[in-house]
């Protein structure tokens, strides 16, 4: 009987010993957000592992693969590594890499301490979890705490906050950076369509950067032409604006930067940064 409890004994040693090493997995919070991802992070070596798009949305990361290699860039920091490598080149000067990046179900996993500490960031491990804290984005000598969106639809509206201090400087920088020329502020604008006046239009979203203190910074609306009238009847006006409410002042806006603002926003929503304040939609 002894020997028969010793053999089971050993064949379950040799189970949990013969596991993989990355099979335990970790928490990973950003700027006090649980990252949602659809691969788990991993440890590997002592190492948290995270799918490299954790790194490019999140930290703000632009990714360029050439030549089965994969770089990433930040602001003035540059990592090159190649899976199966413990070899990575960091703005031009080559180190070595505790564990290598790998490819798991055609996902790259990489190491997120070496690769946010890189960036600047500041990295802790406690219970499991990976805390990873940015550089916020200051205007005005005021840290953002988070970027409130709030949208109007027929019936009711909705209120979020898109935390995330990569997210705030994504937006911000789409804001700034798109404005086209300065313009007179339209006759009519409103929440609301109005479809008694040609030339007007109605809010598609309006965007504050908030303080700690949940006060306003800094406040953007943007605002569509109403289209529901013969074309030309709108000749001369322009389909996108933009208000910089805090100055007052009105700007030409693109479509693309737009459809920038919607994809920055889809991705946060994807990887949790986006929590709803208020909901009356009926």
């Amino acid at each position: 009987m002894k020997k028969v409890f010793s053999g089971i004994f050993l064949a379950m040693i040799l189970m949990l010993t013969s596991l993989p090493a990355y099979a335990a997995h970790s928490t990973i919070k950003i700027d006090g957000v649980v990252v949602t991802t659809d691969a788990a992070p991993e440890v590997k070596n002592n190492r948290t592992m995270v799918p490299l798009r954790v790194i490019s949305e999140n930290l703000g990361a632009t990714v360029n693969w050439t030549d089965s290699k994969v770089t990433l860039t930040n602001n003035k920091m540059q990592i090159t590594l190649k899976p199966n490598s413990n070899t990575v080149i960091k703005n031009g000067k080559t180190e070595l890499l505790d564990v290598k990046p790998y490819l798991k179900n055609n996902r790259l996993f990489v190491p997120i301490r070496f690769i946010a500490e890189t960036f600047g960031c500041q990295v802790n491990y406690q219970n499991s979890t990976v805390t990873v804290d940015t550089e916020p984005l200051v205007m005005n000598n005021v840290k953002v705490k988070a970027v409130q969106y709030e949208y109007h639809m027929t019936m009711g509206g909705v209120i979020q906050q898109i935390q995330g201090n990569t997210y705030n400087k994504a937006l911000y920088k789409v804001f700034v950076e798109n404005k086209g020329n300065l313009v007179d502020a339209p006759a009519n604008y409103s929440w609301q369509y109005d479809i008694d006046n040609p030339g007007s239009y109605y809010k598609l979203g309006q965007y504050k950067f908030m303080s700690h203190e949940n006060k306003s910074i800094q406040q953007f609306d943007l605002y569509s032409l109403n289209t529901a009238f013969p074309d030309e009847e709108l000749k001369g006006y322009p389909e996108i604006l933009i208000h910089d409410v805090t100055a007052d002042k009105w700007y030409l806006f693109t479509d693309k930067a737009l459809e920038s603002i919607n994809q920055l926003m889809n991705t946060a929503t994807n990887n949790g940064f986006v929590k709803v304040l208020s909901n009356t939609v009926v």
